[in-house]
């Protein structure tokens, strides 16, 4: 059998935390290329935290940027990755000194960072292999949720429909006034009630770290759904436990502990806003995006 086996890396800097993921990518003649996670390293340097409260990323988080990328720099190396892409989203897109720190941190260990749009951030995410889990006929409301913005598509027939891309990300709420914040709500409900109006039955996608651990507290089976019900179970009683008991009793990462509420808040807004009953949750994401954008050559 003629099999070829590649190594691509893929680095997400974003708003919350900043993470590599290393695939294998397995080529097998006359099929298609299979996409298989081999490490996943995710560091909490949550530069949200500089940039939506003082507008720009501090000294110390520098630093740790700079740390991180030689740090992931000698794993891929470890690994054998011949390919890798690091991208960074809104916290260095919206700093004062992000185009400086990239070029900083290019400097200290030739990483080449890429700050990207909101909108190529969409495109990227809606790029991974959602063929399993999407059906043709079916129409879906994609909700990836990051640290300093929130991407929405729309899927209809296989197709994306509509996206955009919100500045309402878990770090950014937890920084920002409730005034301020009840507009961004209000701006992304207007977005979805406009786009989803015309279809009769939809369903949500939600990717992001917080999804994905309320799916594996949830106990169901991969492809199964989470139904709204649940997650608004869910949303009351992560709201009344405290900091420090979602830490204790949950079991969650510090950084979790704090954004895992209003990441709760905008799938379940989300789900409200489209009329979705459902949520699908198959732990893709920017990551996966950027390995796929790598292998089909789309930088």
């Amino acid at each position: 059998m003629d099999l070829q086996l590649k190594k691509y890396a893929a680095i997400d800097i974003g708003s919350n935390a900043i993470r590599l993921l290393i695939s294998n990518v397995i080529l097998e003649k006359d099929g298609s290329p299979q996409f298989k996670k081999s490490s996943l390293v995710r560091v909490p340097i949550r530069l949200g935290a500089d940039v939506f409260t003082a507008g720009s990323i501090s000294k110390e988080n520098t630093k740790r940027i700079i740390d991180a990328m030689k740090a992931f720099q000698l794993l891929m190396k470890i690994h054998g990755v011949e390919k890798y892409k690091a991208c960074a989203t809104s916290a260095m897109r919206e700093a004062t000194n992000g185009k400086e720190i990239a070029q900083l941190v290019f400097e200290k260990t030739k990483v080449t960072i890429d700050i990207i749009s909101g909108e190529k951030e969409a495109a990227l995410i809606s790029s991974t292999d959602l063929s399993e889990l999407i059906e043709n006929e079916g129409t879906y409301l994609y909700v990836d949720v990051g640290g300093g913005s929130t991407e929405f598509t729309i899927f209809s027939n296989g197709k994306i429909h509509q996206s955009k891309s919100f500045k309402m990300g878990t770090v950014r709420l937890l920084n920002q006034s409730k005034s301020e914040n009840k507009l961004l709500f209000k701006e992304a409900q207007k977005w979805v009630e406009t786009h989803t109006k015309e279809f009769k039955k939809i369903a949500l996608i939600g990717s992001g770290g917080n999804i994905n651990r309320i799916f594996k507290m949830s106990g169901r089976t991969p492809g199964k759904a989470i139904s709204y019900i649940y997650l608004s179970a869910q949303y009351q009683f992560l709201k009344q436990l405290s900091y420090k008991e979602r830490i204790s009793e949950l079991s969650l990462n510090p950084d979790r502990a704090d954004v895992i509420v209003p990441a709760t808040k905008i799938y379940l807004s989300a789900m409200k806003w489209s009329g979705a009953r459902k949520i699908f949750v198959p732990k893709i994401g920017l990551s996966d995006g950027i390995i796929k954008g790598l292998f089909y050559n789309r930088f």
